[in-house]
């Protein structure tokens, strides 16, 4: 091979006509060597480059110019330098390194290896980024694997579990309603945790470029971006955005005994927050090792791998795991205005994006309500609790739920934001499920042989009389009462509602709250419950089509929630008419809400008690020539439980008996 001294940018490996220019960043490093080899399983390279410091580099990048490569070959480097942990190096010039920048990674027994890759080859035949208001959305969290892994998917052998399996299903989701996928991890992860256990869910990338090819359903390792590609594709052309759950808060490479991928061997004191004693690592994520996201480089490689994903993959927006480290300097202590957040947040490349925030970390750092910027929305952990707690019956609960109901202004109303800051969810993949939820007191881990050590413990559960599955009718119907709660809460509250995989059928991880490591029938997507729970599904579906046609104004539907809550006419009730009980015993409460342009007027009531209330009705203004209709009662078996919208029966009486743990909505 035929090489020339190269240059410094772009980083990573970029094709030319007349073949590749190879760019890496190291700063302590003594020497670098640029490896080739011919097959994934070799392992020894076919050719070794020694890189000359005084014309392969430039600053503290190395590289060159290698004529006749082509996609598809394979590379890896060594570096050399000093191991002193002590002083946070740990080089080692015996292991082959990816290349961070690698668009696609190979997985042998002796070692992964970065791959050529060209990424502007794909027709994307006119392909556009949908760009669909916050105030439009809903978000739709899932696994690629899990959702079509299952042989009763009616997917080909073949294509379970992967991109193209998934673009059979888009029916199913267009159907449903949403509009976004919330993907887990999809950047190149090992297939095993640091400590040998199945890593399912991905949250252990290798690599912030590379696409996860165990989600291919060809063994090509230019063919899952394609197939990616195509999958994006596939979901916009059904009006469908595309949201990828990134972590660039640690890396697969674990605390100081574990593997040697890539940043640990290229420069450790570079890419991971150390502590004083430099030989160990700050743990912010409670994974072994925290990224050093405000170090220069660090946050260049972040920018750089989001303009990946949004110039040339089309992904519509991102939800940031324990986005809370990214505001951590390079000591690990929070800073007011972290340089990446802000570099995110004002990026033209990235405007328009979506960008999600899980406002916390491992170590206690909790920004919900109070994460920067003004494009940043945040996964609100506090509906999720609250919401919970009410409908199970706690006390002291009335004020912080109907607080979440109206879009967290406890949280947010200080802020001229939209409703939409808040990301609602009961449930997502950490935890329980829906059907759980309602199902178990105590987690059920044993499966994840860890002792059932692993797993949070309080989960604001209540399993309605007895533990797991039962035939109890009385049991069963109440928690087909609570699913349709939370969904009727999640899906009319203000803000962006998010509804797990599975929940909108029961799908159950039988009582595993942290199933992390299941990569089979307990997380994935169960088929069969698509027409055992048809009528819970048919519900929910109801519902998501009418919050997307709902009557507002434009101008309603993007005002500030300071102007909406200030403007909009709200009337709180409990049983009796205008009487709220907000005292700590209370476990009901009616609400009365009436849009701006006095179009529409919605009742809720909902009863958390133990036992029916009788609950007094608002009179409707008669000039107006409208009376209450009902659309929704949790309590009535299918058909009933939801009408379509304008059609239900009319509400002759001036009171209406809503049944236990139960929620009633009129509709004005």
């Amino acid at each position: 091979m035929q090489t020339l001294p190269g240059q410094s940018f772009p980083i990573g490996s970029s094709l030319q006509e007349e073949g590749a220019n190879f760019s890496l960043f190291s700063k302590n490093a003594d020497w670098v060597e640029l490896l080739f080899f011919d097959h994934a399983d070799d392992l020894e390279p076919s050719q070794v480059i020694r890189l000359d410091p005084v014309t392969n580099k430039t600053y503290h990048y190395w590289h060159v110019f290698v004529s006749e490569i082509k996609a598809g070959q394979l590379y890896g480097y060594r570096v050399n330098g000093p191991f002193v942990p002590e002083k946070g190096h740990r080089f080692n010039s015996t292991k082959t390194l990816l290349d961070p920048y690698a668009k696609s990674v190979v997985f042998s027994h002796f070692c992964p290896k970065s791959v050529v890759c060209d990424i502007k080859d794909y027709d994307w035949e006119g392909d556009e980024h949908l760009k669909t208001p916050f105030a439009q959305t809903i978000i739709y969290e899932m696994h690629v694997g899990g959702f079509t892994r299952n042989p009763n998917s009616g997917v080909s052998a073949k294509k379970r579990g992967t991109y193209l399996g998934l673009i059979e299903k888009i029916p199913y989701l267009v159907e449903l309603g949403i509009t976004a996928v919330e993907l887990l991890p999809v950047f190149q992860f090992d297939n095993q945790t640091v400590d040998g256990r199945v890593n399912y869910w991905g949250y252990d990338p290798i690599s912030f470029f590379a696409i996860h090819r165990g989600y291919s359903s060809d063994p090509d390792p230019l063919k899952a971006l394609d197939e990616f590609r195509d999958m994006v594709k596939a979901l916009h052309k059904a009006g469908i955005e595309v949201i990828m759950d990134v972590v660039f808060n640690h890396t697969g490479e674990g605390g100081a005994g574990g593997p040697t991928y890539s940043f640990r061997g290229i420069d450790n004191s570079i890419y991971y927050t150390l502590k004083e004693n430099r030989a160990e690592y700050s743990d912010f994520s409670l994974c072994g090792n925290t990224l050093n996201a405000n170090q220069p480089i660090v946050r260049r490689m972040i920018m750089d791998s989001l303009h990946f994903w949004v110039k040339y993959m089309h992904v519509d927006g991102f939800r940031f795991d324990l986005a809370s480290i990214l505001s951590r300097d390079e000591k690990g202590n929070p800073i007011e205005n972290p340089p990446i957040l802000w570099d995110i947040e004002s990026d033209p490349i990235l405007a328009g994006t979506k960008l999600i925030a899980e406002a916390w970390d491992a170590a206690g750092l909790y920004q919900v309500g109070t994460f920067i910027g003004d494009s940043w929305v945040e996964w609100n952990g506090q509906f999720r609790d609250d919401v919970r707690a009410f409908l199970r019956g706690d006390n002291g609960k009335v004020k912080e739920f109907i607080s979440r109901l109206i879009g967290s202004p406890d949280l947010y109303g200080d802020q001229d934001r939209e409703p939409e800051q808040s990301i609602n969810f009961v449930t997502c993949h950490d935890g329980f499920t829906l059907n759980d939820l309602v199902s178990y007191n105590h987690k059920h881990n044993e499966m994840n042989c860890e002792g059932s050590r692993d797993g949070i413990n309080e989960n604001l559960s209540w399993n309605g009389g007895e533990e797991g599955p039962t035939q109890n009718p009385e049991i069963e119907a109440w928690r087909i009462r609570q699913i349709k709660n939370f969904f009727t809460v999640t899906l009319t509250s203000m803000g962006v509602p998010m509804i797990s995989m599975g929940d909108e059928v029961r799908r159950t991880q039988l009582g595993n709250n942290n199933a992390y490591c299941q990569n089979n029938e307990i997380s994935w997507f169960d088929w069969d419950l698509v027409k055992e729970n048809r009528d819970l599904l048919r519900f929910v579906k109801m519902q998501i089509n009418r919050r997307l046609n709902r009557d507002s104004t434009q101008k309603e539907s993007t005002m500030s929630l300071k102007e909406f809550l200030s403007k909009g006419q709200f009337t709180w009730h409990g049983v009796k008419i205008n009487q709220p009980d907000w005292s700590d015993f209370s476990h009901s409460i009616a609400i009365t809400v009436e849009s701006i342009s006095a179009a529409t007027a919605m009742h809720v009531m909902i009863n958390a008690y133990s036992e029916p209330l009788e609950f007094e009705l608002p009179q409707l203004s008669k000039s107006k020539n409208r009376s209450w209709k009902l659309w929704i009662d949790t309590d009535k078996p299918s058909p009933n439980d939801i009408c379509e919208w304008d059609t239900g029966p009319l509400i002759k009486k001036t009171t209406y008996l809503v049944n236990s743990f139960s929620i009633v909505v009129l509709m004005g």
